[in-house]
């Protein structure tokens, strides 16, 4: 644990730069098994918001762990400490007033909690978006043919097979998507955002 290190604040309070910028910051973390829809869901609702003129930055699982979390597996000490890492960047990225969106299966109840307070004492918005979907369903998408190679055994530790996912139980936002098509999911989270005042209306219009 690094040791002898002081806090710099900067010049700037984020109430300031969210004025000069005239934009929110906050961080979006969905959340959801494998194969359930959250990376296809981040990506589209980034594209709608940088569209509709919002700051935003989509944080992927599989792509962090080709860089900062290379050095993480897949065993629950790792897990926590890949989440923990991406709920710190997912906070600057906040900080800095852009809209964070993070897709990660993060299964542990425990570790998002962790995030969520990382957040909620700097003061900045967590809205968890549980992309759920039934597991006979993931099973049956399996895009990567990760759930097929868990159940040879070619896989350990895999979330919803060999290790549990643990379900959300009062997210700000459960999403369906085996009974919501892309569209509307997209818009239940916009719709969202604009109640909420984290994004103007007039971003909309």
């Amino acid at each position: 644990m690094s040791t002898n290190i002081t806090w710099h604040e900067g010049s700037i309070s984020r109430t300031e730069r969210e004025k000069l910028l005239g934009q929110k910051g906050l961080t979006v973390w969905f959340t959801g098994l494998s194969a359930s829809g959250k990376s296809t869901l981040a990506s589209a609702l980034e594209q709608q918001l940088l569209h509709l003129g919002s700051s935003c930055y989509r944080l992927d699982g599989d792509n962090i762990r080709f860089g900062l979390n290379k050095d993480l597996g897949f065993g629950q000490k790792d897990r926590e400490e890949n989440i923990r890492r991406i709920a710190e960047v997912a906070k600057l990225f906040a900080d800095s007033t852009t809209i964070a969106l993070t897709s990660f299966i993060s299964p542990y109840q425990s570790d998002r909690d962790v995030a969520r307070k990382l957040h909620e004492d700097s003061g900045i918005p967590f809205i968890e978006v549980y992309v759920d979907a039934p597991l006979e369903v993931v099973e049956q998408r399996d895009p990567k043919g990760l759930y097929k190679k868990a159940k040879m055994g070619e896989i350990k530790e895999f979330t919803g097979v060999s290790a549990p996912y643990e379900p959300p139980p009062s997210p700000e936002l459960h999403i369906r998507t085996d009974k919501l098509n892309l569209k509307e999911s997209v818009k239940i989270i916009l719709d969202y955002l604009i109640e909420k005042k984290y994004i103007n209306q007039k971003v909309l219009n």
